[in-house]
């Protein structure tokens, strides 16, 4: 089955969309929950944070997931909090350049991926305060999953 990346301007309405009207610690258990139990519900090999500021608030790693999972969350992560936007995102404004991330960012692939699977949380009001991050799918299937996520949990 091939996943196709969404476009630029679906990306960008996800994030405006799922603007939050806030994001307490107990909203972040809620969150990491409901990621949690999405990802069983499909067998999901995944590592899942939550992170407000410099805090982590939430953690999972479920059966299958590896230590590269976790890596891989800090660097998906670090280009949410650097750019302010999603991983995927990201990523495909410098495909939509014709050049990748790798080569046009300048900065140090071992520090950053602008892979899928980590979003902002934005706060009305207050703009991006921290990040939801899913590793251990391909990129668009941690996206989506971050993604429906935020979706349920919004309502």
């Amino acid at each position: 089955m091939t996943t196709v990346t969404p476009e630029i301007p679906e990306l960008e309405e996800q994030e405006r969309r799922l603007t939050l009207t806030r994001f307490t610690y107990d909203d972040a258990w809620r969150l990491g929950t409901l990621l949690v139990e999405l990802a069983r519900a499909r067998q999901a090999p995944v590592a899942i944070d939550i992170r407000r500021g410099g805090q982590q608030l939430f953690h999972a790693a479920l059966p299958g997931s590896a230590p590269d999972n976790d890596a891989w969350i800090d660097r998906k992560r670090r280009v949410v909090e650097r750019y302010g936007c999603s991983s995927l995102l990201v990523g495909s404004r410098f495909r939509a350049k014709g050049t990748t991330f790798e080569d046009s960012s300048r900065l140090d692939p071992d520090v950053y991926a602008a892979h899928g699977g980590s979003f902002p949380i934005r706060v009305e009001g207050a703009g991006v305060i921290g990040t939801v991050t899913v590793s251990g799918l391909p990129q668009v299937e941690d996206h989506r999953l971050v993604v429906e996520a935020l979706e349920q949990f919004k309502i």
